[in-house]
């Protein structure tokens, strides 16, 4: 029975230790939570056949396998694997009895998400709620372990009972430059730095500087850094068709490679008021295809049906990452349709909204663009995440996840993670790159993205100099590393550097644009007011992280499955058996002789700054795979042969 320990709170009732937050210590503890204070809930339910679940799972997806690609239905693997209808009416039952409510359940019966008042759940799990101090918020989590009775503890493998999971949050950045700069020369075009591209106005020494709609179009003079005096300047943020030019795949249109016959999910918290019209606006500014009834769709709660607003950083918060999911996805394939489930909050909601899209495979190809800090999550929830991942490899879907922003994560934990879901072996996680695409839509350059900033001032005279030496601080990079939870799955070995993984999973698997100064210009209408959801006028903003990468690469997906006729589900084992044939299949993310820097600055602040690009903490970009960008990028120079080789 996983999460529950053997010791015994009482001869009828057994503990879920794993239940227990590692933050829900005596130092951090603010006293009892208020009687009175709703807070979420959720148990999880044991597969019945765990392990013929992860058997059917692997054999479905790996490509040696005789079984490769013979996926359950939905129906069939829920009647063979999921919690039987007894069980679950068992472990519901206790919970409307102990007069909490049900806020939600999934056909697959694997998880109840519920909610009620602190004295209600400390009856019913026979704890007691203490409120925390944790990462700025006040949380509330058991201070001793749950228990169940006897009757139901048989039946429930997991107890989540802590609103640390409401700190779920989306993996995307808005750096949005500066988008005009004090007046410059009219001199003849210089080179621009490094990519041979025409730079349309000679470099200015006045701040601040103006941002790029293309690689190597503005150039800033620096202070003295790597041999360089003048550097481009950050971008704008791309359209769809810039990506689609960058990435080879606008050729590929012409024979009507556009995702048509596809549907990529989307899951995130909230929902936008404005989502379709925002997405046309942008859409008709760019002359791109239009969102329809064909090409867009969503499953999402009443705003009245919000909830944890204060805790999940409310529909504002969630807002432009619905937004970013949805305009790149259609972006890069805008013939492919778009279903888009949005979780009541960041919490059990996700895990419903997920469910709806599973239980009925309304779409085998699934972007999350969220995750946690790090693995510092309950083995409870861990274990029930990992069963509903079971139930997507075996049904033929395959999910996509961010790897994270924060880099390496030690300067959260003191030490490495990789951020979960991403780092579990059942999903396939997206790194992050930075991309430079030029005039004519050819790109100059990718690196992994991983920046380092440092502050460029100008005093009274003009000139210029850095507050700190270059290549100055940490500032985002793409997730990755080693688990210190999952060991090393079966598709990695021998293509994983062992010195990486010493046995354990290593994340990312594949990567795409993330870098928020070469990122994506989304449009969009803000919500102003999380109580009304009025929102402003239309605006541009630059937004990157793997929250970009990660919709990046479903749609990337999307193409190569109307290219090949062929629905590829959870992708990993088949993207590692392409590579070990055909490494040309992806393009190699290494690094690059000379340190490739950026000019910018940020407009929401007005301060300047030199970025050096590929410097992602402790996580480096090698020849071959590696921990920032894993196989690299889909290479769709090279579509014919992947469309055959996965025949």
């Amino acid at each position: 029975m996983a999460g529950a320990s053997g010791a015994q709170a009482a001869p009828t009732r057994t503990t879920y230790t794993a239940s227990v937050p590692t933050w829900a210590k005596h130092a951090n503890d603010a006293g009892s939570t208020a009687a009175t204070e709703t807070v979420e809930g959720e148990v999880y339910l044991p597969l019945r056949d765990q392990a013929g679940a992860v058997a059917l799972a692997t054999a479905v997806t790996d490509p040696a396998s005789p079984s490769y690609r013979k996926t359950l239905s939905p129906t069939a693997w829920i009647n063979t694997y999921a919690p039987s209808l007894s069980d679950f009416y068992s472990v519901r039952n206790y919970i409307t009895g102990s007069g909490l409510t049900i806020t939600g359940i999934p056909q697959s019966r694997q998880f109840i998400v519920f909610r009620g008042t602190a004295d209600q759940i400390d009856a019913a799990f026979s704890t007691s709620l203490h409120t925390y101090s944790y990462k700025g918020q006040k949380l509330a989590a058991p201070s001793a372990a749950p228990s169940l009775p006897a009757t139901v503890s048989n039946l429930v493998s997991g107890i989540v009972l802590d609103q640390g999971r409401m700190l779920t949050r989306p993996d995307s950045i808005s750096q949005t430059p500066a988008g005009a700069a004090a007046a410059t020369s009219a001199a003849p075009a210089t080179p621009a730095a490094g990519d041979g591209t025409a730079a349309t106005t000679a470099p200015s020494a006045t701040l601040p500087y103006k941002c790029s709609t293309y690689a190597g179009q503005y150039q800033g003079v620096i202070p003295a850094a790597y041999g360089k005096t003048v550097a481009d300047t950050g971008l704008c943020g791309y359209t769809g068709k810039q990506l689609r030019q960058g990435y080879g795949i606008d050729a590929l249109s012409k024979a009507g490679l556009n995702g048509f016959g596809q549907t990529i999910g989307i899951v995130d918290a909230y929902a936008s008021p404005t989502i379709s019209q925002d997405v046309n606006t942008q859409a008709d500014t760019n002359g791109e295809p239009r969102l329809n009834g064909s090409t867009y769709q969503q499953i999402v709660p009443a705003p009245a049906q919000f909830t944890d607003q204060a805790l999940c950083g409310g529909p504002s918060g969630w807002q432009g990452e619905q937004t970013l999911d949805v305009e790149s996805a259609h972006g890069i394939a805008p013939g492919a349709k778009i279903l888009y489930s949005g979780g009541t909050n960041c919490g059990g909601g996700l895990d419903l909204a997920l469910s709806k899209l599973l239980d009925g495979k309304r779409a085998d190809i699934i972007s999350n663009s969220y995750g946690y800090q790090g693995e510092d999550v309950s083995d409870s929830q861990i274990a029930g995440q990992v069963n509903l991942q079971l139930q997507a490899a075996g049904t033929g879907i395959g999910l996509y996840y961010s790897s994270g922003d924060s880099g390496d994560e030690a300067a959260a934990f003191g030490f490495a993670s990789p951020d979960f879901p991403a780092s579990s072996p059942w999903v396939t996680a997206v790194g992050g790159t930075s991309i430079g695409i030029g005039q004519n839509g050819q790109k100059t350059f990718e690196t992994g993205w991983g920046d380092d900033r440092a502050q460029i001032v100008q005093s009274s005279t003009g000139a210029l100099s850095y507050v700190t030496p270059v290549p100055g601080t940490f500032f985002y990079g793409a997730g990755g590393g080693t688990s210190a939870v999952f060991t090393q799955p079966a598709y990695q070995k021998g293509i994983v550097p062992t010195a990486l993984a010493s046995g354990m999973r290593v994340s990312p698997d594949i990567s795409a644009i993330a870098d928020p100064a070469t990122g994506f210009a989304v449009g969009i209408r803000p919500i102003l007011d999380d109580t009304t959801l009025k929102t402003g006028p239309f605006e541009n903003q630059a937004t990157g992280g793997t929250s970009l990468a990660s919709p990046v690469t479903a749609a990337m997906i999307a193409l190569v499955q109307q290219s090949s006729k062929e629905s590829i589900g959870f992708a990993n084992p088949t993207l590692y058996s392409l590579y070990a044939k055909a490494p040309t299949s992806f393009v190699d993310v290494a690094p690059e002789a000379t340190p490739r820097v950026l000019a910018l600055t940020r407009q929401s602040t007005g301060l300047s700054y030199l970025q050096t690009l590929d410097r992602d903490s402790s996580l480096k970009t090698a020849k071959g795979y590696d921990d920032v960008t894993g196989l690299g990028s889909i290479s769709f120079a090279n579509l014919p042969a992947i469309s055959k080789a996965l025949k």
